[in-house]
């Protein structure tokens, strides 16, 4: 039969597989079992059953108290280590009196005394919430309790014992109040004197003896056979301090047949056995038989595998020279935080494999921990980390996020750019608290280390905080609000989810989807459709023609085709067919045009401003049959060609039917307002990208007075020629009610809020620069209330007039409606309404729907109500004052 050479897993851990239970009798045998041959049990328990442990610094005993009894299963095991004590109690009691034993007899007071200082000390350590090392605590406390109890007579002896065995218990970490349950249980007697020094010598001899040695455990011990009973936990010796020699020497083989499972089996030991200072022995003699190229893998296994540090200790002191004990004294330096130290022993085994990663963890640990300031983190010079077969991978990770750490808080120091400080500053803080709370994940030797670091750079990090960002502004800002213009690049924000619809529209869908952007004016129709090509992808190309730029068409349908058809030539690089051939046979010949341009990709044609076609119409300048036209070319490869149309209209509201063909398979998309976060990042960030000059629309440029036209031209074109991001950036900010009063004035309006802000920077400018007035670089509410109070309704009256004018417009009454509302920030309830404007019933239902629609007023708690504050007033201004 072949012998199995494997090495067994020891588990020697109890095999409880539920919490104690008050009413089982044979869980109060198992307890007095773990008091007296088994302590190490109680800490398993507590751990797996009772909350585990809570370190002594974190409260005191009493609100430790608190907690632990808040845990039902470690109350009930308080509450049976009570039982146990009465029911000895009462047993000893009872022995004395039935065979006449004088309570004073030092067997019978050192076997009382033995007991009940072991239950005591397992509960005042239940209590506290310790599951340390129980040994050394109980057999000092247990022995002077039990010496004092004999030479001093039972009371007197047992209260001195009660003192210096908590004294040491707490000393010890371990076993606190051992004596004391001996003087708890043995009050009745009488006090007496120490008339015996050389009796008190013999009793704590006898006691530590039998409580730390424990000869009878031993020997149990040493009739068990480790290697065939790894998993029966009682056969081993749990609480002696003498050696198992038979158990030390498998281990030895166990160590050198299986490093591994070696070290898990020395954890066992370690945790549930008092051998700990009997293993360091073959794990010494097995580390200095690996070969140097395995030294620091060995070793670092033995770290990261066991659990006790003590026992990491103890090979310190061997030689430091010998690569593995000088790897060792590296570990247990860094778990000591000296990293410097570490350094010093990692130098010995540099040469060797693994050996230049510990020493620039080591070393790199080593000046992160010197430098505590900001400024001397900025100064750090850090060396290259290694990337590949790494021994401890989540160590580098944690260090690389250091050194980016390093690298934000040098931007941070020499950036001129406020908002790279800013950025700067939130990535550092991000990469210290992501370190912070994945401690867990760094291994033990080094983790308080880091940690200690961390925490120590993000304090220093946040005492500078309130600073980050303030700068000296010494020349003129220049205004990067865009109002007229359409906004693109960066600067577009807050319409995701119209581009989202889009992209499903025209990417994800199996042919091209023709569309409808409508809304009121200056809500940002032109800017989506000149942005919508970051969304359409390399398949398929979007084309913008304005057709007010046409102004008089002479020439009939002829000239728009070519007015597309030059635009699509710009985009496509395909030279559009000449303009005779056009004025000959102009559909023909764009249709022809247009299938040479799809044949490479996917068309959309963007036309802004659509209801110009209908004026066209009118006017007889092109035919009714146009918009026809339009739909035979959507038809033509429905996979290949879409419009969108964007204007102030659904196609459905248009006067005439000239549009009819496009009424089924037009999509209508409503553009309204921005929402509250998009108007505070456009007005907090304008400036994520500029705009070129060659941007600016010449028809928008009128809506402008001519002192706001120099500045913003002036502005685009001191962009356009010095892009660099830190000159152009925007340095000023607002405060948080600043940015809400503007949204509640504008309700998110897109032309409003640039106008705003437009008019903030040239008041500050004005004032800083021109009137030496001193200003912060926040704006206020103050600020907000001084724009709106000067020129702002004058500035912004081709809007104001543009809702007026619209509203003059199809259904009858809008303009009544409005006027009537103005007076009422609260709006009125449609009944009052009624009455204000003297419409009928139908007629002012039709009007209110007209102007829901446009955005121009709302219904709120049953009151209509004009939703942009800033036209309220205008109203209010031209017709009420």
């Amino acid at each position: 039969m072949s012998k199995d050479n494997s090495v067994p897993k020891l588990d020697l851990a109890p095999k409880l597989k539920r919490p104690l239970s008050l009413w089982n009798p044979l869980d109060y045998l198992r307890l007095l079992y773990w008091s007296i041959f088994f302590p190490q049990a109680f800490t398993w328990y507590l751990k797996n059953w009772a909350g585990g442990d809570i370190p002594l610094t974190l409260m005191n005993i009493p609100k430790r108290w608190k907690l632990r009894f808040q845990n039902p299963n470690r109350r009930n095991l308080l509450i049976q280590e009570l039982i146990i004590i009465v029911i000895c109690a009462w047993i000893f009691s009872s022995l004395s009196i039935f065979f006449d034993i004088d309570p004073d007899f030092p067997l019978f007071v050192f076997i009382g005394s033995f007991t009940f200082g072991l239950l005591l000390n397992s509960i005042w350590n239940i209590g506290l919430g310790i599951t340390g090392t129980l040994a050394l605590g109980v057999a000092l406390g247990v022995a002077l309790g039990v010496a004092l109890g004999v030479a001093l007579g039972v009371a007197l002896g047992v209260t001195f014992g009660v003192a210096l065995g908590v004294a040491l218990g707490v000393a010890l970490g371990v076993a606190l109040g051992v004596a004391l349950g001996v003087a708890l249980g043995i009050t009745k007697f009488i006090v007496r004197g120490l008339t015996n020094k050389m009796l008190l010598s013999l009793s704590y001899g006898v006691a530590y003896g039998v409580v730390s040695w424990n000869p009878v455990n031993w020997l149990i011990s040493l009739i068990s056979n480790p290697t065939k009973s790894q998993n029966i936990a009682w056969r081993f010796s749990h609480v002696t301090l003498l050696p198992n020699i038979r158990l030390i020497s498998q281990l030895q083989k166990w160590l050198q047949q299986d490093w591994e499972n070696g070290i898990h089996n020395t954890n066992q030991i370690l945790e549930y056995t008092f051998q700990s200072s009997h293993v360091v022995p073959p794990i010494r003699r097995i580390l200095i038989t690996f070969p140097d190229e395995q030294v620091i893998y060995r070793v670092n296994q033995l770290v990261e595998g066991t659990n006790n540090w003590n026992l990491i200790r103890s090979l310190v002191k061997f030689n430091s020279r010998i690569p593995s004990f000088a790897t060792t004294n590296g570990f247990w330096y860094l778990h000591k935080k000296k990293p410097d130290k570490a350094t010093e022993a990692f130098a010995i085994v540099r040469d060797l494999l693994y050996g230049e990663e510990i020493f620039i963890v080591a070393q790199t640990l080593a000046k992160f921990q010197q430098v505590q300031k900001v400024n001397d983190i900025a100064s750090l010079e850090i060396p290259s980390f290694p990337t590949e077969n790494l021994l401890r991978p989540t160590t580098w990770k944690a260090m690389n996020s250091l050194k980016r750490v390093v690298e934000d808080i040098k931007l941070i120091q020499h950036s001129a750019s406020r908002n790279t400080k800013s950025f700067a500053y939130g990535r550092a803080i991000g990469e210290l608290t992501e370190v912070i709370d994945n401690k867990d994940n760094i291994p033990e030797a080094e983790r308080e280390l880091i940690i200690d670091i961390a925490d120590t750079w993000k304090q220093s990090l946040e005492r500078i905080g309130k600073d980050i960002g303030n700068v000296t502004i010494t020349q003129p800002v220049r205004n990067p609000y865009v109002i007229g213009n359409p906004v693109t690049g960066s600067l577009f924000v807050g319409r995701e989810d119209i581009l989202r619809k889009l992209e499903e529209l025209w990417i994800t869908g199996n042919q091209l989807q023709s569309v409808v952007l409508y809304g009121h004016r200056r809500m940002g129709k032109t800017s989506i459709l000149k942005n919508i090509a970051n969304c359409t992808g390399a398949e398929v190309k979007v084309i913008y023609v304005n057709l007010q730029r046409l102004g008089a068409v002479s020439q009939g349908v002829a000239e728009v085709l070519m007015a597309i058809s030059d635009e699509i030539a710009d985009n496509f690089n395909i030279s559009p067919p000449d303009d005779d051939t056009f004025l000959k046979l102009p559909q023909r010949t764009f249709e022809r045009y247009l299938k040479q341009v799809i044949a490479t990709r996917g068309l959309i044609i963007a036309l802004d401003e659509f209801e110009t076609i209908e004026e066209l119409i009118q006017q007889g300048q092109i035919e009714p049959s146009f918009m026809g036209f339009l739909r035979g070319l959507v038809q033509m490869n429905p996979e290949k060609i879409a419009f969108a149309f964007a204007g102030l209209h659904t196609l459905e509201e248009m006067t005439a039917d000239y549009f009819q063909p496009f009424f089924a398979s037009v999509i209508p998309i409503h553009v309204s307002f921005l929402s509250q976060g998009a108007t505070q990042t456009i007005l907090a960030n304008p400036i994520s990208n500029i705009p070129p000059l060659s941007r600016g629309v010449r028809g928008d440029q009128n809506t402008l007075s001519r002192e706001a036209r120099e500045d913003q031209n002036t502005f685009l074109r001191d962009a356009r020629d010095n892009q660099n991001p830190e000159n152009n950036e925007f340095l000023l900010d607002y405060t948080g009610e600043a940015l809400d009063l503007i949204y509640s004035l504008t309700s998110g309006q897109p032309y409003l809020v640039q106008l705003i802000g437009f008019l903030l920077v040239r008041n500050y400018n004005d004032q800083v620069f021109e009137q030496n007035i001193p200003h912060t670089n926040t704006f206020t509410v103050e600020d907000i209330k001084a724009v709106i109070n000067q020129k702002f309704f004058q500035q912004g009256r081709y809007y104001f007039e543009g809702v007026w004018g619209q509203a003059a417009q199809g259904a009858i009454g809008q303009q009544e409606i409005i006027k009537a509302l103005a007076p009422h920030p609260q709006g009125l309830i449609l009944e009052n309404l009624a009455s204000a404007t003297g419409l009928d019933s139908e007629t002012i239902k039709a009007a209110i729907a007209t102007l829901e629609r446009h955005d121009v007023i709302e219904e709120k708690s049953r009151n209509y109500r004009i939703i942009v504050e800033l036209f309220r007033r205008w109203v209010v201004r031209m017709f009420h004052s």
